[in-house]
């Protein structure tokens, strides 16, 4: 029956020619793990595509609702949590294949003539995929997303001439407000994704021209010619699976929670951007003053124009093994050193601070604000009429229990004096957090 329908389609859209095309081109040198990260970039593209579409159908971008549809999400739809989760590990991982895509691909030499042009359009794919990451943090609206947008945003300002017209089109206006988020979601869901398939389809027809590059050892890529199928689509597939279950158990065991909600009046408040942009976070904080815009516009610009035009610069156009490029390897290997060496020294200042969970440090601070000292002692602080709070996490670890005694005290604790609160959902949440973090073991 199978074959039928597709002996049937076939007749019709001559898909067997198409299979050809797809799967029967050679590949130099045979098949290879060292090929996967271009397909798994394309398989996390096409996740976060399915993810941001189902997360997109109840997320409202405007100050207003903005941070309470994430956090419905989170906690009201059922496996809510878990989408935004694959969407949220799945944005590191794309970063992550797309940077070893690109250094496997300038350690082959692959980006030499005739592959210019392809080179230059994956380069032009990796600052589409940053401009996802860029405009998509902004979307949660919370403290960390708002304050880390506008120091984004202040950096834009710096460059000279166009700083200004720059910073009004981001915001949309003269302050970092309601157009500003919208126009962020709408270029993330909108006008990013348009680019980047445009742009994977420029990159696919180019490789389909000038074919795959191979290893760098010429004898061998003309030893060995492999069609992609079976042997290269089984490798992708192997590391498309592994991928994904990586990104399963993250989006399972390590959640990502939201801090509290935007306030633009709270300017104590000191973000802290994605792992990605950490080291470049680290770099703006040692250089001030009249030095600034080197940091803030003149490196990024010198960096992108070196990455775009490296084809062009590299006078050794026709060696591709790594050990006859000294020059090539040492700036790609001073630029990987510098990053990194930044990147751990953030880590390190980062995890080094002891810090609270924004949902703790919220309901500690709906603790105070509803007077519950009054009745409940906290490590000898507070009052003695209702029970000593000081390990309440010890004695009733069951956040449902405490949900619902919060939510209507009677229920769980007939003849309770506590009162009914109007708390919703979220400060529900936020408040049991807290009583749950009371425990011997902190």
């Amino acid at each position: 029956m199978t074959s039928r329908i597709f002996e049937w389609l076939d007749s019709r859209l001559r898909l067997k020619s198409l299979e050809k095309t797809l799967l029967d081109e050679p590949i130099p040198g045979g098949a290879s793990w060292i090929y996967v990260f271009g397909s798994a970039t394309l398989f996390l593209f096409v996740l976060q595509a399915v993810t941001g579409m189902f997360l997109a159908v109840y997320y409202a971008p405007t100050p207003d609702h903005a941070y309470d549809s994430v956090q419905f999400i989170e906690r009201q739809i059922t496996f809510g949590w878990f989408v935004r989760g694959l969407h949220h590990w799945g944005a590191s991982g794309m970063v992550v294949a797309v940077g070893l895509h690109m250094l496997q691909v300038f350690l082959y030499g692959a980006f030499k003539p005739p592959r210019e042009l392809m080179w230059m359009v994956g380069v032009a794919l990796f600052l589409l995929v940053m401009g996802f990451a860029f405009t998509g943090y902004l979307l949660p609206w919370d403290q960390t997303a708002y304050w880390a947008t506008q120091v984004g945003i202040n950096m834009v300002g710096t460059v000279p001439l166009v700083g200004d017209f720059l910073v009004k089109v981001m915001r949309g206006g003269e302050t970092l407000g309601a157009l500003t988020l919208s126009r962020f979601f709408a270029v993330h869901v909108l006008f990013l994704p348009a680019l980047i398939v445009t742009g994977i389809v420029v990159h696919l027809f180019i490789l389909r021209r000038v074919g795959p590059a191979g290893p760098w050892d010429e004898r061998k890529a003309a030893a060995v010619r492999e069609p992609f199928y079976p042997r290269q689509v089984y490798m992708d597939a192997v590391v498309m699976v592994a991928v994904f279950l990586v990104l399963v158990l993250l989006a399972m065991f390590v959640p990502f929670p939201l801090a509290d909600k935007a306030n633009p009046s709270d300017t104590s408040f000191v973000p802290v951007p994605e792992w990605y942009f950490l080291f470049y976070y680290e770099l703006l904080k040692h250089v001030h003053g009249p030095l600034e815009p080197l940091a803030t516009w003149v490196l990024p610009a010198v960096a992108i124009a070196v990455m775009l035009l490296w084809p062009f610069l590299d006078w050794q156009k026709k060696v591709r093994a790594p050990a006859s490029r000294p020059v090539g390897m040492a700036v790609v290997g001073l630029f990987l050193i510098t990053v990194f060496s930044l990147l751990g020294i953030s880590l390190k200042n980062l995890y080094g601070m002891k810090r609270t969970d924004p949902a703790v440090a919220h309901g500690q601070t709906l603790y105070t604000n509803l007077g519950c000292a009054g009745c409940h002692r906290i490590h000898g602080n507070g009052g003695a009429i209702g029970p000593d709070l000081s390990y309440e996490a010890d004695a009733r670890p069951d956040r449902e229990w405490h949900i619902k005694h919060f939510r209507d005290p009677q229920s769980v604790s007939p003849g309770s004096i506590m009162p009914k609160f109007p708390l919703t959902e979220a400060e529900l949440q936020d408040l049991t957090s807290y009583m749950l973090s009371l425990k011997r073991t902190t």
